[in-house]
């Protein structure tokens, strides 16, 4: 009988996930994951991991499977949340959730499981996994789940054949209204549960807040850059190749102080993101201020005015060599090679045409159509037909 360890987080898909493993015939346990505990950064009294837990441990019980709690926030403060504040202190915007699969759940996670005899780690992500042959090696497929409206593959965009191969996704094949019809009709606590939102493991904390733990607040100017700049009528000179022809359209533009006009006062370059318009506190424009670009070294954040403003599009953007992740080994561009893809640079992002330019220093992903707010930091993940094939970080 083979063993499998289900993430149980306390919501209603990794709920049905485990009875679905259990009328499958698996060996199931229970395994509720304790990201954090440090309560001087959440803003409110109520503990969501104390009653997420809770509830985990009531649909253990009512499933008939053993049940408990790991403690991995010494491993998630060091992995995720340390790396979060360099990234914003940086200037770039990370996606905590890619990573805390990549290096939490199917890593660190994984191993305790393995630990206790399992075979595989189930979570209840809307995904699926197929395994097909390749040159008579086993490839484990990464597809999307079958409900369009609640497809999470983007956000296992980063994993790694070894994390597949003992990886299962019981509710990839449903819908959440059919999920929650299943935990109904099995009467478990977490039928009617909400979708936890906010950050992957503090549960009900806003951002800024939790920022502004490690990162001090430092006043600095908020400058607006016209649609009519001079900036945005650049002359494109003749490129010598594709490649020097990809950098421009790739590289952010040069604003400076000098060619804006000052909107306002912000709390610190790093709070912001682009395409941001909320937390500007600016009125007085037609249109909503979008954020196009921050310097934090400087501590500017430039901003346009309306959705449509050129500062907001670019066609293309740069993953470096190191960045660029495969899940699809076999399917690895060698260098000068291109190819046609779907491509995401946000979660819930419908797929945009592009194509994929790999050069030695690194791979151009060029967009059929300009992408609003191409954000560095965050993740561009790729697909053919319904697979997700890689991804990288955008640099």
């Amino acid at each position: 009988m083979k063993r499998v360890v289900v993430g149980l987080s306390g919501g209603v898909d990794s709920s049905v996930a485990a009875y679905l493993l259990k009328e499958q015939g698996y060996d199931v346990i229970g395994l509720f994951m304790k990201n954090w505990h440090d309560d001087s950064v959440t803003i409110s009294n109520e503990c969501p991991w104390l009653e997420d837990s809770n509830d985990a441990l009531l649909v253990a019980e009512k499933l008939g499977i053993p049940f408990q709690t790991v403690d991995l926030s010494e491993q998630y403060k060091e992995k995720i949340v340390d790396y979060m504040f360099s990234e914003y202190e940086n200037g770039r915007t990370p996606n905590p959730d890619v990573l805390c699969n990549r290096e939490i759940k199917f890593d660190v996670f994984m191993k305790i499981a393995v630990s206790l005899g399992a075979d595989y780690v189930a979570t209840g992500h809307y995904c699926r996994k197929k395994t097909i042959v390749v040159d008579g090696k086993q490839v484990h497929q990464l597809l999307v789940g079958k409900d369009d409206n609640k497809d999470q593959s983007y956000f296992l965009c980063q994993l790694s054949q070894e994390q597949l191969v003992k990886a299962l996704f019981p509710i990839g094949e449903l819908t959440k209204p059919e999920v929650r019809e299943i935990a109904t009709k099995m009467e478990l606590v977490t039928a009617e549960k909400k979708d936890s939102q906010g950050l992957c493991f503090i549960g009900k904390v806003r951002l800024p807040e939790f920022l502004q733990q490690k990162l001090q607040p430092k006043e600095g100017e908020i400058i607006e850059i016209t649609a009519s700049n001079d900036i945005y009528a650049t002359a494109i000179p003749n490129f010598e190749n594709t490649e020097a022809s990809l950098a421009f359209y790739a590289k952010n533009k040069d604003y400076s102080s000098a060619n804006g006009i000052v909107k306002g006062k912000h709390q610190g370059a790093h709070y912001f993101t682009n395409g941001q318009r909320r937390g500007l506190n600016v009125g007085g424009t037609k249109e909503g201020l979008f954020v196009i670009q921050t310097d934090v070294v400087n501590n500017i954040i430039y901003v346009g005015e309306g959705a449509n403003h050129p500062g907001l599009f670019k066609n293309a953007l740069f993953i470096k060599a190191n960045e660029v992740h495969w899940i699809r080994q076999d399917l690895k561009l060698n260098i000068g090679e291109t190819k046609n893809v779907m491509a995401r640079i946000r979660y819930r992002q419908p797929l945009q045409k592009a194509i994929l330019h790999q050069f030695e220093s690194g791979m151009y992903v060029e967009f059929e159509k300009p992408q609003s707010a191409i954000t560095e930091g965050q993740f561009v993940a790729w697909y053919m037909d319904d697979e997700l094939q890689g991804s990288g970080v955008i640099s």
